[in-house]
């Protein structure tokens, strides 16, 4: 519906240099313009301020506007979405400062919902959350994408788990997830865990403790060629290490293969978490496409092991 534009007050916008004038230019020759989006409570622009700027250009003294029933918070967020899809593009600086803000209005949000929010990755989130200083829930738990409260620290509830497993080994998994405060995966993993007589925390929420197999012999279940599974290789350390390496930051290809790893590693803790969401008839389907994916992270594996016994890395003798 069009309104006067003098009702209109300026947008609590993302950008940090406000509109831009060759923007506004561009725009004003153009027509059909989509209706802008305007917080109807506070009558302040949430998208569309370069569109306001064009119509004055132009002469107008009306635009068609579309409102928005919320509170500021939820009025930035959708500014912030609003930017990040279309139209003139969000700097860096534009989405770091961003995500600060969402961080600290949303302290509780995982650092994938964070990135959802804002267009940026969840390790580029991660970092910002640290650089920050923004703490976590006060509970020590973060709001994931899906809407379900996690701890932040997930080793707290496995092992508040492996006790109520151990006060009522006959509990059903979902008491035991609902007291522990964990998902049904994850108590389902931490009892088959105990029952193998193995640490129900995961080895890479242990630092740099060792899991043991089914032994108790650490050394012997982490050796390669012993019978045992090879050391489980800490993500961050590796995509860290990737991205600072000159040959990978300042190449392309190098880049896009990091942001590739990035999106497709996953943790266990993670699977666990999601488990329950698979229902009973896409079971055996799911089953084959991690097979499928596991495979083909196999086959990359290999390759990768045979190059690096035929080709010496750069000023390996």
């Amino acid at each position: 519906m069009p309104v006067p534009i003098s009702s209109l007050q300026p947008s609590d916008s993302p950008r940090l240099a406000g509109e831009n004038p060759e923007h506004v230019e561009l725009l004003a020759a153009a027509r059909d313009l989509p209706p802008i989006l305007v917080q109807r409570s506070t009558m302040r622009v949430i998208d569309g301020m370069h569109r306001v700027r064009a119509a004055l250009l132009r002469g107008e003294e009306t635009i068609s506007v579309t409102f928005f029933e919320g509170d500021d918070d939820e009025a930035f967020l959708r500014a912030v979405d609003a930017n990040i899809k279309h139209g003139l593009p969000l700097s860096p600086a534009d989405r770091e400062a961003a995500t600060r803000r969402v961080l600290v209005n949303h302290p509780h949000w995982s650092d994938r919902t964070v990135a959802a929010a804002t267009g940026l990755s969840h390790t580029t989130v991660g970092a910002i959350r640290r650089r920050s200083g923004v703490p976590a829930a006060r509970q020590g738990s973060r709001v994931g994408r899906d809407g379900r409260v996690r701890p932040v620290d997930g080793a707290a509830g496995r092992r508040r788990a492996g006790e109520v497993i151990a006060m009522k080994p006959d509990a059903p998994l979902r008491a035991i997830a609902r007291e522990a405060g964990v998902s049904v995966g994850t108590a389902r993993d931490v009892r088959d865990r105990l029952r193998a007589g193995r640490d129900p925390v995961l080895g890479s929420q242990r630092g740099t403790a060792r899991e043991p197999g089914p032994s108790g012999d650490p050394a012997k279940a982490r050796r390669p060629g012993a019978g045992g599974t090879r050391p489980r290789t800490d993500r961050r350390s590796v995509l860290g290490g990737l991205s600072k390496d000159p040959a990978v930051r300042y190449a392309e290809n190098g880049r896009a293969f990091v942001r590739w790893v990035d999106g497709h590693v996953i943790e266990p803790v993670e699977w666990g978490e999601l488990i329950d969401a698979v229902p009973p008839h896409w079971r055996s389907p799911v089953a084959e496409l991690a097979r499928s994916c596991a495979g083909a992270w196999l086959e990359l594996a290999q390759e990768l092991e045979e190059r690096a016994r035929t080709k010496p890395e750069p000023g390996v003798a």
